[in-house]
């Protein structure tokens, strides 16, 4: 199995964080679980031409998209089917980033995945053909950089109010309820300029984003104190931090933390933090 990780230049790197090709994975579960990121996705399976995705609200619905997808900020998890997804390509983007491509509000794609099609006509599913047909990481890089390039909307900007709040954020995570007086909006005009930009309103983003902290401390420490792992990361107490990480990964930690030994003992590490392999 390959996993590459490309960052594109400027300008795209003001609203992209990475592309990822996924190829020749063979996993013995069936489906994973992608945790909330508060950010959009695009989607291409280079291989099948449908994916196939669940959400935490309907788990035993299936919904059959073509093989180009967005994937919208979601406010839990949603599964994916690996039977189908033997290589993969996709787009992270920035918080706030991806209204620079799609032309629409952020959060008409709210707990929604989409057609690329439906979005960008037929040049959706072309470019998922274009990179399919490429055979070098390079290439299939290069090829969606210049798809991209060609679909930023001229003179893209945030609202300076949202970047400031983005910014202020990363330095105060756990704090929103000054936010808006700083950047100097109306609480409810903020809230609104950012559900519009980034697609979540700031007190789920914030909340996300602190979830997002405790799965990277998790991956990395050797022995987890959950207790510890609360009070550093601005949580009232262990209990908030047990039901966030529920809402947002449908386990416990203790069952998370169980369930991610056993891959690693198995030699089957999830491919990226975010991504959680399960049996069904």
């Amino acid at each position: 199995m390959h996993f590459l990780s490309y960052r594109p230049g400027r300008p795209l790197s003001d609203f992209v964080e990475n592309f990822w090709l996924c190829d020749g994975y063979a996993s013995p579960h069936l489906r994973e679980r992608i945790f909330p990121s508060g950010t959009f996705l695009l989607i291409f399976n280079l291989r099948e031409g449908e994916l196939r995705i669940y959400t935490a609200r309907h788990p035993g619905r299936c919904t059959h998209l073509p093989g180009a997808v967005v994937a919208g900020p979601y406010s839990s998890y949603f599964v994916t089917d690996r039977a189908e997804e033997a290589s993969v390509m996709a787009v992270q983007f920035k918080p706030g980033g991806a209204v620079a491509f799609l032309g629409l509000r952020a959060d008409e794609l709210l707990d929604t995945h989409a057609s690329l099609q439906d979005i960008w006509g037929r040049a959706g599913l072309e470019i998922r053909e274009r990179v399919s047909a490429e055979r070098t990481p390079a290439r299939q890089f290069q090829i969606m950089q210049g798809a991209l390039l060609s679909r930023l909307v001229p003179r893209p900007e945030l609202h300076p109010a949202v970047l400031s709040a983005l910014n202020y954020f990363r330095r105060n995570p756990t704090r929103v309820g000054n936010v808006a007086r700083e950047v100097g909006l109306s609480k409810r005009r903020f809230i609104d300029v950012f559900n519009f930009q980034v697609g979540v309103k700031p007190k789920l983003f914030v909340r996300i984003q602190r979830f997002q902290r405790v799965l990277r401390k998790v991956h990395l420490l050797p022995v987890v104190d959950w207790a510890q792992l609360a009070l550093e990361q601005g949580y009232f107490d262990q209990s908030h931090l047990i039901r966030d990480f529920v809402v947002f990964s449908g386990l416990s930690p203790a069952d998370y933390l169980r369930r991610l030994d056993g891959l690693r003992n198995a030699g089957t590490d999830p491919i990226e933090f975010n991504h959680f392999p399960l049996a069904g």
